[in-house]
């Protein structure tokens, strides 16, 4: 299993901590968040590697973090950077697009792989600089075989549980899944992807920021998408998948496969904005 870490937005509502450093690297504690991240995922048998997609700004700052992260840890999975090629809020490729771009360049980190160690290419960790292509109004996926399942996860959020009971699901579920937790606030359901599903926990409808949600299922942006999903995933934008948020790709896909939903066992921190980060901050200084 590939875990995709989505961190190449520009967190305008964190500045100025975020105007010329990436959210995922700020520190909560002694860590960063996207190491609190890592350090889980790190443990977890089924994933062998990490690509992170990054924009062009931060790309630079993402591969230093992440040379001197393979070099200060041990037993450590290999970890490839991409590089969007954004270097602005208003110019950002969006979740999916980013997402589509990891699938489209997943080869390329593959084999720059050496003895399952890191992602390197002449001593130098992968950076690849992708843009979209249209061929006759379709957006270009052609010609790519990826043999993984893979994770998505936002970069910005700290779980108080391990991703283990959510990969254990998904072998259990022999689907994709994604995550869930109640929500009993109106308001906060009216800002996320919310779902309705069946007594086997089986997504029957997925909402994205719905004015009258169906039930108080919201859904964090944590996924794992089967092998067999992926034709589907690539052709998702030529069917009108929308491209700004992960839960565009999810409400999608519940209407062309099989998706289950899994109760997050704890709580999740939204790194979002000043007052967020604040919080966490208290709540994890010690840990």
């Amino acid at each position: 299993m590939k875990n995709i870490v989505i961190a190449a937005g520009y967190a305008t509502r964190l500045y100025p901590l975020t105007q010329n450093f990436p959210k995922p690297l700020l520190k909560v504690g002694n860590r960063t968040i996207l190491d609190r991240m890592l350090d889980d995922l790190d443990n977890i048998q089924d994933i062998d590697s990490h690509i992170i997609v990054s924009n062009h700004k931060f790309a630079s700052i993402f591969q230093e973090w992440a040379k001197q992260r393979m070099e200060e840890g041990e037993n450590r999975k290999p970890i490839t950077i991409i590089d969007d090629g954004t270097s602005t809020n208003d110019t950002r490729l969006g979740a999916v697009r980013d997402l589509l771009l990891a699938i489209d360049t997943i080869e390329n980190a593959q084999d720059s792989t050496t003895n399952g160690k890191s992602s390197m290419v002449n001593g130098q960790y992968l950076m690849v600089n992708g843009q979209y292509s249209m061929v006759n109004g379709q957006w270009s996926m052609v010609n790519i075989q990826w043999p993984d399942d893979i994770m998505v996860v936002a970069a910005d959020n700290i779980l108080d549980f391990s991703f283990q009971g959510f990969v254990d699901y998904f072998k259990q579920k022999e689907s994709s899944v994604i995550m869930c937790h109640h929500e009993p606030e109106l308001r906060k359901l009216q800002r996320t992807g919310v779902i309705a599903v069946d007594e086997q926990m089986k997504v029957q409808e997925m909402q994205e920021k719905p004015e009258k949600p169906v039930s108080n299922w919201a859904v964090p942006p944590f996924y794992i998408y089967k092998k067999e999903d992926l034709p589907l995933i690539r052709d998702c934008m030529n069917h009108g998948c929308g491209f700004d948020a992960p839960g565009n790709l999810a409400h999608y896909l519940v209407d062309v496969t099989t998706i289950h939903a899994w109760p997050m066992p704890g709580s999740r921190y939204d790194i979002g904005s000043l007052d967020s980060y604040e919080e966490a901050q208290r709540i994890f200084a010690d840990k």
